[in-house]
């Protein structure tokens, strides 16, 4: 594995990074694979916190290229979509849409509960064209 560019992102916790893998002779390795492979890679990166965005196969060509992104802890990982984390495992199938209100980061919670002043209601708006009268 060649790591080709990693990023740190103190905002959301993680390192980001983009990786080439030649497979000569071998099948597209699998996600859990690259996830050892990132491991091995980033210095003290822990598997379990370890989510892989994308895996691209060229036709005809032993090379995969990819985005994983290496979370520093499980909070940090509700950034994430409901769908990446059932796909690594983190939620099951039977959680279902209520994951995506668990997977919710606590800040955005807060802000849409403490403050009503600023909502405007559907009904109050009579007609929003986006054009002019």
């Amino acid at each position: 594995m060649q790591v080709l560019d990693r990023k740190e992102n103190p905002l959301l916790d993680r390192v980001e990074i983009e990786f080439k893998i030649g497979h000569d002779g071998k099948k597209t390795p699998s996600r859990d694979s690259i996830i050892s492979a990132v491991a091995q890679a980033e210095p003290g990166a822990k598997k379990d916190l370890i989510i892989v965005k994308n895996i691209n196969t060229r036709f005809g060509r032993p090379l995969t290229t990819g985005t994983a992104y290496i979370y520093g802890s499980t909070e940090s990982m509700t950034v994430e979509p409901v769908h990446a984390l059932k796909r690594h495992g983190f939620i099951s199938d039977d959680e279902g849409d209520d994951a995506s209100v668990k997977a919710e980061p606590a800040a955005a919670a807060k802000t849409e509960s403490s403050d009503d002043a600023g909502d405007v209601d559907v009904e109050d708006v009579d007609d929003v064209d986006g054009g002019e009268e």
